[in-house]
């Protein structure tokens, strides 16, 4: 029998340059670029048990969405899964949505996660800053980019942290549209496939 972990995964669109939102925090140019006809995210999210955001994202799509008028936006895009938003501030919820406000330490919540989740997938739907205190405590699993034909130049990095080569192994190319999609491996479920992947090789008998 094979077992699959439960992943806590980062999906995010990207520009080809690394940011995930111009330097007004605005994603217009990424509504300019072509989908295509497949729906990576929908395909994703069937796996997500819980997901989490900041409250400069939470912000963004209670406008975008006008989810305080239209509450069942959120309901159509995310039904009863249920959402962490990590917020120092007072923030608005959306009508009978699954949505709690938190702030502090993202271990304690990401326990919380784990449990809501019952066996699906976590997802970090940003923005940059959160991630890069799930990646700080050693929580992060998987990114999944979608990169957009756009270069920015500057906006909102898709990380304020350090990870190298030996932090990530490339599992995954898709492409969707205009978007090429890459999905890496984190951290200690990286260099676990760096290892294995040494073990093989060396398995291998000499041709020569």
């Amino acid at each position: 029998m094979v077992f699959v972990m439960a992943k806590t995964q980062y999906y995010t669109a990207t520009s080809i340059d690394g940011y995930i939102a111009d330097e007004n925090n605005s994603l217009d140019w990424l509504f300019e670029v072509d989908e295509g006809t497949e729906n990576p995210f929908g395909e994703f999210f069937e796996g997500v048990g819980a997901f989490a955001m900041g409250a400069t994202t939470y912000e963004w799509i209670l406008e975008h969405d006008n989810l305080l008028e239209e509450p069942q936006n959120w309901h159509d895009m995310y039904g009863d899964v249920p959402c962490w938003v990590f917020t120092h501030r007072d923030l608005p919820p959306v009508p009978d949505a699954n949505v709690f406000m938190i702030s502090g330490d993202v271990r304690r919540v990401h326990e919380a996660m784990l449990v809501a989740a019952q066996g699906k997938n976590v997802w970090l739907a940003g923005g940059g800053n959160l991630v890069s205190q799930f990646v700080a405590e050693g929580l992060l699993d998987e990114i999944i980019l979608g990169i957009a034909p756009t270069i920015l130049g500057e906006g909102i990095p898709l990380l304020r942290r350090r990870l190298l080569v030996d932090d990530l192994i490339l599992t995954g190319v898709r492409e969707v549209g205009q978007f090429a999609y890459l999905t890496y491996a984190v951290g200690e479920v990286a260099r676990l496939g760096r290892h294995l992947a040494a073990e093989t090789v060396a398995r291998i008998p000499s041709l020569s």
